[in-house]
């Protein structure tokens, strides 16, 4: 993007790497479908990653609505502690600008970022290293590339867990929704655009908020509560997996089919 400076030389610095990054992820859509059929071997890219199905209500709404419910959860207890905490207030002021950014953050960060990591990467894991460690990597890699490391060692391992605990939760969350990616982004994309709109207008933030409620660098996610949270849901979200994957006895068959004495 420096060549921008040439014809916009007006162009402010962060514009030129929003632009940028709009570049980058527009090649990223373009080609991903091609790179999944020559990689993976599928006919059918969006599907394989997550995006289409033949069940558009199981496959898209039903999972982006149970993926926006947790994220409201968590961003719900963070609030009603901040609150009855006296860490802060409630403003409920959030203008229409504001309200549109929250969003497209919600909806574009998280489809961009789950595509990418829940999506692309995670599948290309599988490939080179066996579905079994590509959870954990995938997870540190998000991880890693989300975390700030300017902030101190104690903060920076808190964020590094919290961020961990919730790659590991999108990608239990993508397993149980049968392939579907829309869980993820309604989860990952809820947190982003929920907080986003907490801190813009709905409350009003004490400087003295405790970093075990409000996490490192402006993040829930590295805070105690945010930690704790995420472990919860993992810790749900495998037994609801481990249920599943169960076989059916005798009698929850003859129940499951209707079968009377």
């Amino acid at each position: 993007m420096q060549p921008t400076v040439l014809f916009l030389p007006g162009l402010p610095l962060q514009w030129r790497g929003l632009l940028g990054t709009l570049c980058s992820a527009l090649l990223f859509l373009v080609l991903l479908p091609g790179w999944v059929r020559a990689r993976w071997i599928s006919q059918h890219p969006w599907r394989s990653l997550g995006i289409t199905g033949a069940d558009v209500g199981n496959t898209l709404v039903k999972p982006l609505l149970l993926g926006l419910a947790g994220a409201g959860a968590l961003l719900l207890l963070i609030s009603v502690i901040t609150i009855s905490g006296h860490w802060g207030y409630w403003l409920g002021d959030l203008n229409a600008e504001k309200q549109l950014n929250a969003i497209l953050l919600c909806l574009v960060v998280g489809l961009l970022e789950e595509l990418l990591f829940r999506g692309w990467l995670w599948g290309e894991l599988k490939l080179l290293i066996g579905a079994r460690l590509a959870v954990p990597i995938q997870a540190l890699i998000f991880s890693l590339v989300h975390t700030r490391f300017n902030i101190g060692i104690w903060p920076m391992l808190g964020l590094l867990s919290g961020l961990f605990l919730l790659g590991l939760v999108l990608a239990i969350r993508r397993r149980i929704d049968h392939g579907s990616l829309w869980g993820c982004v309604g989860l990952h994309g809820g947190l982003v655009g929920g907080w986003f709109a907490l801190q813009s207008g709905l409350i009003q933030f004490s400087p003295q908020s405790p970093l075990w409620l409000t996490g490192p660098a402006d993040n829930p996610l590295g805070g105690v509560v945010g930690i704790l949270a995420m472990a919860s849901l993992l810790v749900y979200q495998l037994t609801a997996l481990a249920k599943a994957a169960r076989p059916i006895t005798g009698a929850r068959r003859a129940s499951s089919k209707g079968a009377t004495p």
